[in-house]
């Protein structure tokens, strides 16, 4: 299940991207906005910051803004950041591989191929959506 982390990150990011001249926006706005905890999102946007996909501008006037165009900001990106890896086990991830401790074959697990097609399929769709896609 998605975390609430993640929800509201992109709700937040989708509320940024819809800003006229990505002006920075104050966190007591989007808050509000979007119904999310201040504290909460706070973190949220400091984690997003971090990883260079948001600034921010202090004093009168400040608050967060996107550092890149909605366009290049891919789902991926993302989820990564906000959720950790998108594999559902971590036999079968590309950026987080472990091997699971209870399975003696990988190739012959059921499980790692099942989870293979549902990776390969949920990244087509994160890869393949953008910031701006949801902020149309």
């Amino acid at each position: 299940m998605l975390s609430n982390k993640t929800k509201y990150g992109i709700k937040a990011l989708v509320f940024l991207a819809k800003q006229d001249h990505r002006a920075p926006v104050q966190i007591s706005v989007i808050s509000k906005s979007e119904n999310i905890s201040q504290k909460f999102l706070e973190s949220i946007l400091l984690t997003l910051k971090k990883n260079g996909v948001l600034g921010s501008k202090k004093g009168k006037g400040g608050g967060y803004y996107l550092l890149k165009d909605p366009k290049d900001i891919s789902m991926t990106t993302v989820m990564r950041l906000l959720e950790g890896p998108i594999a559902m086990v971590p036999c079968v991830s590309l950026n987080f591989y472990e091997k699971c401790e209870d399975c003696p074959d990988e190739n012959a697990c059921a499980v790692n191929k099942l989870m293979l097609k549902v990776r390969d399929n949920t990244l087509e769709i994160f890869r393949n959506t953008s910031l701006a896609d949801l902020s149309n």
